[in-house]
């Protein structure tokens, strides 16, 4: 269904899932196993894995807290792309990487919810992808003390209203774990 012209794939992309990102997220270990999971699984099926490594101020690149997590390991010709921005495409290689892997349609999962997963899911539609996010496969920290709601309901409410998200010619929605499908709509 993507608006791209001549890009039938799909590419499971992994957002930022990394040691200073999601420390002291919301249910950490399920999430990180959930995207290790969807990681194994689409390799097996020959699905393209693009990893998205965030660096700022707080994520100083080559720290121990920009690392992706030991649990998580990108394949040597699976590509890494840097950014610095929310939106994973905002001022990086993303869009050519997946223009080159003839990529229209993305399965997303990672952190942070409120954050970058959210920017990316925005930012991928608006640009013309199938977007689906992996309802159980990804994760924010608490910043109740902010003003923000729980970070259970973050989650549920990021779920909620990209299970609904609609625009000419795009799919979107969420799917759990379990149920992703890497050769359709979801």
């Amino acid at each position: 269904m993507t608006t791209l012209m001549d890009r039938p794939n799909t590419a499971l992309l992994v957002i930022d899932v990394q040691n200073g990102v999601v420390g002291e997220a919301y249910q950490r270990d399920a999430a990180v196993a959930d995207v290790g999971g969807l990681v194994e699984r689409a390799r097996q099926e020959g699905v393209p894995v693009v990893w998205v490594q965030h660096s700022d101020e707080d994520l100083v690149r080559g720290s121990d807290e920009w690392r992706i997590v030991p649990e998580l390991t990108p394949g040597d010709a699976e590509p890494l792309v840097e950014k610095s921005y929310g939106d994973s495409f905002e001022d990086t290689t993303l869009e050519t990487v997946l223009a080159g892997l003839g990529v229209g349609r993305l399965v997303i999962a990672g952190a942070e919810t409120d954050a970058c997963i959210r920017s990316t899911l925005h930012g991928a539609f608006a640009r013309g992808y199938d977007a689906t996010l992996v309802s159980d496969a990804h994760t924010t920290v608490d910043r109740t003390r902010w003003g923000a709601p729980p970070p259970e309901q973050v989650i549920a409410h990021t779920n909620l209203y990209w299970t609904y998200q609609t625009a000419p010619g795009r799919t979107a929605g969420t799917v759990e774990t379990k149920n992703v499908d890497f050769s359709g709509p979801s």
